[in-house]
């Protein structure tokens, strides 16, 4: 109860206080209107009144003298206990603090009051200070300068040495209260102190000196909101290389969103618990405490949490020491960081259990989770992966993780698939949870992934930090990389590297950089607002690709020599590409090599897009080629990005491999650096049937295309013998030749040619490459009145793989991860084939195992083609079924089984349940607030709801930008998703109408959607009846 009443004396920031704070700025705040009022006002008098008033005030003046020199006696002797008695006075309790409070600037609204102040001196002092405000912006603009709180960036003149960090958690009423004491060093001159804080409610500052030296004075305090920063004025200069402590006492929310300090829950034995989480990348540590929220400014870091003892809490560091009350609540004082940036600094209040395991090198790993998902043994996987592969990243990169913990935190609700913070790593259940009973091999592989990801963080992101966004990818790309080398580490026959990195990144990101309005992988970073766009694939995936590319020209040997370079370098510090550059460089000499790497690489950073290589036979001149660059477009009709820069104007030192071959035999492999738009070049054995193939195994991030007879002998290879050919190459010109056509390269009945020798294809990568290359094919046709065409053709191709290989049988009682990854994957993907296009036995099979389960209430169907099974069974038949995976979808607790189920509800032809599903998923309650856009972007691709989508989007989207307009990732994603298979030309009206009416967020997603419908409906103009043409021509034949 004692707790309860001190909570409420110092409530959180409330819109009340908001307005209150702005009536007392604005002088509208006096006495209430009634007979109080009357009674204030002047009344005449007397002039023997005037006398004995004059006597009494001269007296009442001494006495006042008197009484003022004594307060003030008391006050200095008082002082030393100001923070103890204010923290009695005001609120809920904090975790303690020490030193005084000389030099205090308290802010009981935000604003810089002291306490005790009469309203009408209040008043006069925000007048003054808001006319002081505007003299210093009138000096800085005579100066011709922003001041230092209105810059992008923090200014220089400071940086933080060390934060000690004490909060109280109170998960009744989800606020918090923090004390944040940062150690400052001064390098320039300065009595403006700015760092970020936002969202939060200060009550006091405080700046001293050394500990002999004592306070120095704050003249006054001030947010900035367009900057998110806070600024402290004191009345003198920081002296030059001198140490200074700043405190701040403030609180917050604990808010019920997806950023900085934020709330989830759970339901365990009917009753709904709540947890308290971090998400502070890239920019939202500043809504939980003041600090220097920017990568480069590393600090080391003591956190301490106070929390009731039904809960436990998590940092970075393992606990020191708890401190337990009396009255139920316990500290936890957490060991002090390594040098660390804001971003990956992390805590947590929950109240789960978990199951730990210790590495080779004595590294406690500990999985956090719902006791009930811990009791099943569902973190278990994620658990002794984690071991193993932070054994590998030790011997592969050379370097010790540098913590001697690693927690892995496994919520309900995240922004993101996970977050890498530096030994608390937090994911979202689905990506890390995994029931063995119930799990295909699909979601083991997800889940995989996404943990080799996040363990490459502790090294290249969290040891080693990019200095500012714009190298982002320097982080990101690197663990993206890894997510198939260390994926390979732990199941070396599934050849992720060599094989479906090929699908799953190269393929993919291309698609996204061959448009105009695509960026840089290292792109200029100015302001804040500017940091969530480059979190895009383009810094993921292009970053990925680049560095596969680095490796395979460097050699993977020496490459690994100067990445272990790189780490030791630069550990617990900051680093830019140039310094990556530098080291591979050196490792390359340390071998013989020369090759200037930042002269190369820069041109692939810092210029948007790709090339496109054109190989052409010279007809008169044997055993001569020629070889052109381009940038690749897929709309060459748009408008360059940069208007001073013309398509023509790129040009890229390309490592082209190329090789030669015939019926029977393909030659070694040779290296030809292409840098110009055009060169030639001579190649031995070039004979008359012979044909060539560049980008061997597809390590180097272009396409290849060929003159017209080169494509013919290489499809004819394909049909005659394609083992000839590797099986990377193979699913590179698929790509290649689907993706040529699409941007009119290429006539549109070459990649449907290659698609015939398919049948004959034994291997999951070419199949899972024609499958993708397809998927945007069939949805830009399937809404048009000849789609039965095109349906028919990719039905003959797939026919008599699908008898050859038939259905899995259920394998529940089977190890989980299976010899036959590849056979297994292999016939997932011609099953979903077959069932998509309308295969008769492939529909009754699913429809016989959809029934099966409704009947028995016993689920046979087999783990690897659940979802294919669900989405066909929900999309054929009737509206029970759609009510009977609605009812499981709610009634399982198995998060793997939970994601499908939800996305098979968005298989059905009925609009009306399409609209039923569409309305429910922003009710948080039933949808999961990182779920909801994964059902409006499958919505989308459901030709029966794709317009619904679109319209339920365009409704609903001040709600949705709000909810996800800061998070990365989330509204790219939601607005590339609904948008990029609309083909016609109403749809593109739509789309720029809304654009024009529509407000806040998402500008360069809006832009890329534009181009993106822009070429879906030139390809509908230009190639789609040519298309038609041929389908129509070879289905007579």
């Amino acid at each position: 109860m004692a707790l309860e009443e001190k909570r409420e004396k110092r409530p959180p920031v409330t819109p009340m206080m908001i307005e209150e704070e702005a009536a007392l700025r604005n002088g509208s705040r006096g006495l209430p209107p009634g007979p109080w009022a009357e009674a204030a006002g002047p009344r005449p008098r007397t002039t023997e009144r005037h006398i004995a008033v004059h006597k009494r005030l001269v007296l009442g003046f001494a006495v006042s003298i008197l009484a003022l020199l004594a307060v003030t006696m008391i006050a200095v002797l008082l002082s030393v206990r100001f923070e103890e008695c204010g923290a009695a006075a005001d609120g809920p309790p904090r975790a303690g603090g020490n030193g005084s409070l000389s030099g205090v600037a308290r802010q009981p609204h935000g604003a810089g009051q002291p306490p005790g102040r009469p309203e009408e001196d209040a008043r006069g002092g925000e007048a003054a200070e808001e006319e002081e405000e505007e003299e210093e912006e009138e000096e800085w603009q005579r100066r011709r300068e922003l001041p230092p709180w209105a810059r992008p960036r923090l200014p220089r003149h400071l940086r933080p040495l060390h934060y000690n960090l004490m909060l109280t958690a109170f998960m009744e009423n989800f606020t918090f209260s923090g004390e944040v004491n940062v150690q400052l060093e001064v390098r320039n001159a300065s009595r403006y102190i700015v760092l970020h804080a936002h969202r939060m409610h200060i009550e006091a500052v405080r700046v001293a000196e050394d500990k002999l030296a004592g306070g120095v004075r704050v003249a006054r305090t001030f947010f900035y909101p367009q900057t998110q920063v806070f600024v402290v004025v004191l009345n003198r200069s920081l002296e030059v290389q001198k140490s200074y402590n700043l405190k701040i006492i403030y609180n917050a929310l604990i808010e019920n969103e997806l950023l900085g300090f934020f709330r989830s829950s759970y339901v365990l034995h009917g009753e709904r618990r709540f947890l308290g989480v971090t998400q502070f990348s890239p920019t939202h540590a500043r809504k939980a405490f003041p600090c220097f929220d920017e990568p480069i400014y590393k600090a080391t870091f003591k956190i301490s949490i106070r929390h009731q003892a039904t809960y436990l809490s998590l940092s970075n560091m393992p606990v020191e020491t708890s401190v337990f009350e009396e009255d139920g609540w316990v500290t936890d004082h957490f060991s002090q960081t390594p040098l660390m940036s804001t971003y990956y600094l992390a805590w947590a209040v929950c109240n789960f259990t978990y199951r730990e395991t210790v590495t080779k090198s004595g590294v406690v790993v500990r999985l956090y989770a719902r006791p009930d998902a811990i009791r099943r043994g569902s973190g278990d996987y994620a658990l002794n992966i984690t071991r193993r592969l932070i054994e590998f990243y030790e011997d592969y990169f050379k370097v010790p993780y540098s913590l001697p913990k690693l927690d892995l935190l496994a919520v309900p609700k995240h922004p993101y698939a996970a977050m890498e913070n530096w030994g608390l790593s937090v994911f979202v259940e689905q990506r890390i949870l995994l029931d063995p009973s119930i799990s295909s091999i699909l979601y083991l592989l997800d889940v995989t992934m996404v943990i080799v990801h996040e363990l490459c963080h502790q090294w290249f992101g969290d040891l080693v930090t990019p200095v500012w966004w714009e190298d982002v990818w320097l982080k990101e790309g690197f663990a993206h990389y890894f997510e198939f080398v260390g994926t390979d580490y732990l199941y070396p026959g599934w050849n992720m590297e060599k094989q479906r990195f090929l699908t799953d990144v190269l393929h993919e990101v291309m698609l996204l950089d061959g448009l105009a309005s695509s960026h840089p992988v290292s792109q200029e970073v100015q302001q804040a607002s500017d940091i969530d766009r480059v979190f895009d694939w383009i810094a993921y995936k292009k970053g990925a690709a680049l560095i596969r590319m680095l490796a395979g020209f460097m050699g993977h040997s020496v490459f690994q020599m100067g990445l272990q370079d790189y780490l030791t370098i630069h550990k617990y510090g900051s680093a830019a590409r140039n310094d990556l550059w530098n080291t591979l460089s050196k490792a390359l000499k340390r071998v013989g090599k020369s090759v200037n790497i930042q002269e190369v690489m820069d041109q692939w950073t810092l210029q948007m897009g790709y090339p496109v290589i054109t190989i052409l036979g010279n007809e008169t001149t044997d055993n001569i080629i020629v070889i052109s660059q381009e940038r690749f477009v897929y709309d060459s009709d748009t408008k360059p990005k940069d208007p001073a820069r013309g398509d023509n104007s790129y040009l890229w030192q390309i490592p082209l491999t190329i090789a030669v071959g015939n019926t029977s035999h393909i030659s070694s492999e040779a290296i030809i650096w292409v840098s110009n738009k055009s060169e030639h070049h001579r190649i031995p054995a070039l004979e008359e049937a012979s044909w060539l193939l560049g980008n061997i195994n597809q390590t180097g991030y272009f396409r290849v295309n060929y003159d017209i007879r080169n494509w013919k002998l290489l499809i004819n290879q394909l049909t005659r013998n394609h083992e000839v050919i590797s099986v990377s190459n193979r699913a590179g010109l698929i790509d290649d030749a689907f993706n040529l056509a699409r941007a009119g390269y290429l006539p549109q009945n070459i990649p449907l040619e290659i698609m015939r020798y398919l049948s004959e294809e034994k291997d999951f990568l070419p199949w899972h490459a024609a499958s993708r290359a397809l998927y945007p094919l069939d949805k830009l046709l399937d809404r048009t009145e000849n789609y039965n065409i095109f349906n028919e053709y990719i039905l003959r191709q797939v026919a008599s793989m699908y008898l050859k290989l038939g259905w899995p049988t259920n394998n529940l009682n089977k190890s989980l991860v299976q010899a036959s990854y590849q056979h297994e994957e292999l016939r997932r993907e011609v099953i979903m084939l077959a069932c998509s296009f309308g295969n008769k036995h492939c529909h009754q099979q699913a429809a016989t195992l959809i029934s099966d389960w409704i009947s028995s209430n016993r689920n046979r169907i087999p783990l690897n083609v659940r979802d294919i099974v669900y989405c066909t069974g929900v999309s054929l038949m009737d509206e029970d079924v759609w009510e009977f995976i609605w009812m499981k979808f709610h009634s399982t607790t198995a998060v793997s089984e939970k994601k499908i189920l939800l996305e098979a509800l968005t298989c059905s032809d009925d609009r009306n349940l399409l609209n039923r599903l569409l309305n429910l998923s922003l009710n948080s309650e039933v949808v999961l607030d990182q779920d909801a856009i994964d059902v409006i972007i499958h919505v989308a691709r459901n030709p029966h709801g794709r317009d619904l989508a679109w319209k339920f989007f365009r409704e609903k989207w001040k709600i949705l930008n709000a909810r996800y307009g800061e998070a990365l990732f989330m509204n790219s994603k939601l607005v590339s998703g609904v948008t990029e298979f609309l083909n016609t030309e109403g749809e593109l009206r739509e789309l720029k109408n809304f654009i024009k009416s529509y407000e806040g967020g998402a500008a360069v997603s809006f832009s890329r959607a534009v181009e993106t419908v822009e070429a879906n409906v030139r390809w509908q103009r230009l190639y789609k009846e040519e298309l038609f043409q041929w389908l129509r021509k070879s289905l007579t034949q």
